[in-house]
């Protein structure tokens, strides 16, 4: 290596321990992530991370940014070919930039929406003490039905012809089964409002066919971030069924409103993890949904609560376990990560704290990214019964998920990058190995 000051050793040093703990000695189960394939990263480093492209395609406040129009326009054309989408903007840098953009383009400053609370799945960015707050919107709870584990749609249907908000969001971050998206959008063009699904943690499975379109279900807007279950780089998305104004408005909420850099080196890997999801999507997605489904059932068998039981437990990548008699998500999450089991803590429909949240939250989608399927997901629950249940110390544990983990190490669904590719795309960096 080369003669670094100790301090820049220090950082290196710490990137290199944090890759091997993440890529080769730990399970990720959070919900919200997922890993690039070889190539996606590969091209991920390029000059676009250093340069700007103002305004869209062909309407530029910049020079320089002929590629950036060539890439950015192929990019969106091909999401609203998949989608079935008249519009689609890839600018957003993230999915709550994507929310925010598009918030502010359907409704008016002190408009109303109607969302989710955080305790029944909805995102922090639906909700009053996120973006809603900073936009001036009042913010009407939708509410949630237990039995049904999804949205109420008799007295969600009440909520909106008497308050008759400006928009109406579906879609959350604990997203076990599809929402009503179909009923919910005829409520909701009866009293003039939009329907906005935002589709973050099932992109990736709706663009493999294994959840529904919310476009082709009735949403005028769908947005999403391209890191969860679409195994991109982090970024976001917003595609739409509307025409032409109201696209205009929400492209002016992404610039000049909420973005002026785009983060546009992810326009290529984002365009490679598409074209991979266009060859390996189908089956990526049919496995993702197989293994939280067998995580969920593993899960259950081992003496777990896991929610949902009478539903299936889950149509999603998602697996949600009420672990309150265990200590909480706090204690309980902190405990798996001891054992190199990474999950978050998180709220349920009955909880009032976020902080002390019952509940964790599980996703398989870069467990499957690995390679990982069925069986492997009964030995992953294993693990949970011999630290939660059993009390097996932590470090002892840890062992056996590090010898897990260790054949799992080739990323699936995805393209390899050979050395020579490297090597050009590296030089055109100016960059010699």
């Amino acid at each position: 290596m080369a003669q670094y000051p100790e301090d820049l050793k220090r950082v290196i040093d710490l990137l290199l321990e944090h890759n091997e703990w993440r890529r080769k000695l730990s399970v990720n189960l959070i919900a919200a992530e997922n890993v690039m394939s070889p190539l996606a990263e590969l091209v991920y480093l390029n000059d676009m991370m250093g340069r700007y492209a103002e305004g869209t395609v062909g309407r530029r406040y910049y020079r320089g940014t002929k590629y950036v129009d060539l890439l950015e326009g192929a990019l969106s054309k091909e999401f609203a070919e998949i989608l079935g989408a008249k519009y689609v903007d890839v600018r957003p840098i993230s999915g709550t930039i994507a929310n925010l953009a598009a918030f502010h383009g359907l409704a008016p400053e002190g408009g109303v929406i109607a969302s989710l609370p955080t305790r029944a799945g909805g995102h922090i960015s639906h909700n009053p003490v996120g973006g809603p707050k900073a936009l001036k919107f009042k913010v009407v709870e939708l509410p949630w039905d237990l039995e049904a584990f999804n949205v109420d749609v008799d007295k969600a249907r009440r909520i909106i012809e008497e308050n008759r908000p400006n928009i109406v969001v579906l879609g959350a971050s604990l997203y076990l089964f599809p929402h009503p998206v179909k009923e919910i959008a005829e409520v909701a063009h009866s009293v003039g409002s939009y329907l906005l699904h935002d589709s973050a943690h099932v992109f990736g499975l709706i663009v493999g066919g294994k959840f529904p379109n919310p476009l082709k279900e009735g949403a005028d807007v769908t947005t999403s971030s391209t890191h969860k279950t679409f195994p991109g780089p982090q970024g976001g998305l917003i595609a739409s069924s509307l025409e032409g104004e109201m696209n205009e408005s929400i492209s002016k909420g992404v610039f000049p409103v909420f973005t002026s850099n785009y983060h546009m080196h992810r326009y290529a890997s984002t365009y490679v993890t598409l074209i991979e999801m266009k060859h390996f999507g189908a089956q990526y997605a049919e496995q993702i949904v197989r293994n939280a489904k067998a995580l969920a059932e593993a899960l259950h068998a081992n003496g777990f609560e896991v929610v949902a039981e009478h539903l299936g437990f889950t149509r999603t990548h998602q697996v949600a376990l009420d672990v309150s008699k265990l200590g909480g998500g706090e204690r309980v999450s902190e405990l798996l990560e001891r054992a190199n089991i990474i999950v978050n803590k998180n709220m349920l429909p009955w909880d009032k704290s976020a902080v002390k949240p019952s509940g964790i939250r599980l996703g398989v989608q870069e467990a499957t990214r690995w390679g990982m399927r069925e069986d492997d997901m009964v030995e992953i629950a294993g693990f949970f019964k011999e630290l939660l249940l059993d009390g097996r110390e932590p470090e002892d544990v840890r062992k056996k998920v590090v010898e897990f983990r260790s054949r799992f190490l080739e990323i699936h669904y995805g393209y390899a990058a050979d050395k020579e590719l490297a090597l050009r795309l590296l030089g055109g960096l100016g960059i010699k190995l």
